[in-house]
């Protein structure tokens, strides 16, 4: 598996994004009964807004899940913690798996999505706020380094602020690549 990343293009990838948003399992995203003209609005917004950027990441060329990378300054978290210089907001959406599910996958996309994060120097603190009820999503941030930093109120949600630094993901990759492997996949 080869990850890589491209912007998303609203009108061309909403029927796609669309088809994930709409899920049962994408339910924190917050687009259950968006239509595919909502999708492209929203995602013309965020590409046209200077401050928050969506991108498709693609496995071997085939898109395997949407990345959207904000400052947190010009979002919901204005005012909500203090801004440090080199803070990035990020969220992460994994499509639905094409055929059987393969453990260990989400985390092998969390990382790569931090590594590409983290190669640009002048980040040093990744910030999220998933849904405060979103138990999957905190273990996953917590496996990959994420220390929560608590509850804060967010339009339309409770969320749970955490923040993963340089250091900390870097100790927790050292973790997962370390950790014993069985078929071919991380535990």
């Amino acid at each position: 598996m080869t990850f890589t990343f491209r912007c998303v293009e609203a009108t061309a990838d909403a029927p796609l994004i669309h088809s994930w948003v709409t899920r049962p399992y994408a339910s924190f995203w917050g687009m259950q009964s968006a239509t595919v003209e909502d999708v492209v609005e929203e995602y013309s917004k965020i590409q046209s807004s200077g401050h928050h950027h969506a991108l498709l990441g693609l496995d071997d060329g085939v898109p395997a899940f949407l990345m959207e990378v904000y400052r947190p300054e010009s979002s919901p978290l204005a005012g909500v913690y203090t801004v440090r210089p080199g803070d990035i907001g990020m969220h992460l959406l994994v499509a639905p798996p094409a055929g059987p599910p393969r453990p260990g996958y989400t985390t092998r996309v969390m990382d790569a999505v931090l590594e590409r994060l983290f190669a640009d120097p002048g980040v040093e603190r990744i910030v999220v706020e998933p849904d405060a009820r979103n138990t999957k999503i905190h273990l996953l941030n917590a496996r990959l380094g994420f220390l929560p930093a608590g509850e804060v109120a967010l339009p339309g949600k409770r969320a749970l602020l955490s923040f993963c630094t340089r250091e900390a993901f870097h100790a927790a990759r050292h973790d997962l690549h370390s950790s014993p492997i069985r078929q071919g996949v991380w535990l």
